[in-house]
């Protein structure tokens, strides 16, 4: 476990669990919103996505999490780990709500500087639609990639909770 992808909907825990690992495993963690995001909400060219991926892939030992679905093949492939949380859709909106209250007028410490947390519409639909419009084609690229790398599925915050004190146990 030198170089973990971590990725689900919004609000399935992504940063979360990365930010348990990087502190369990003591390795660098990488939060995807935070780097490809600029102040007032500027989203990088996804060529500056591709190159900067490309860049912090490139190293020994690494966690990322985040989507951006156009770049996931970068993660993927370097990666040794893949986790999946797949989590409810009921618990990813609750989650998404509840860190739009706790961060009211400020920016996540997964965030960039200067992007103040926000939610829309589009935003709750996407997160609403996850688990029928982004699941699936998620599940059939883990398939694939399970025959060569470590595929982990945690389907509930249980499940979390058990992996990590896991790898509390494994340190």
């Amino acid at each position: 476990m030198k170089r973990i992808a971590i990725v689900g909907s919004s609000g399935s825990g992504k940063s979360v669990l990365a930010r348990r690992l990087g502190e369990i495993l003591q390795m660098e963690v990488w939060h995807l919103d935070a780097i490809l995001w600029k102040p007032h909400w500027v989203l990088t060219t996804r060529e500056e996505q591709k190159q900067i991926q490309q860049q912090l892939v490139s190293g020994d030992s690494w966690i990322s999490d985040g989507n951006y679905n156009s770049t996931l093949d970068i993660r993927l492939e370097a990666a040794n780990t893949i986790i999946f949380l797949d989590m409810p859709r009921m618990l990813c909106l609750y989650r998404v709500l509840k860190r739009r209250l706790m961060y009211h007028n400020r920016s996540r410490p997964d965030m960039q500087e200067g992007c103040k947390e926000k939610i829309d519409m589009a935003f709750l639909k996407w997160v609403w639609h996850y688990p029928k419009s982004k699941r699936p084609g998620m599940l059939e690229k883990l398939e694939v990639l399970a025959q060569k790398k470590q595929v982990i599925i945690l389907n509930s915050s249980r499940d979390v909770q058990k992996y990590v004190d896991e790898m509390k146990s494994q340190v």
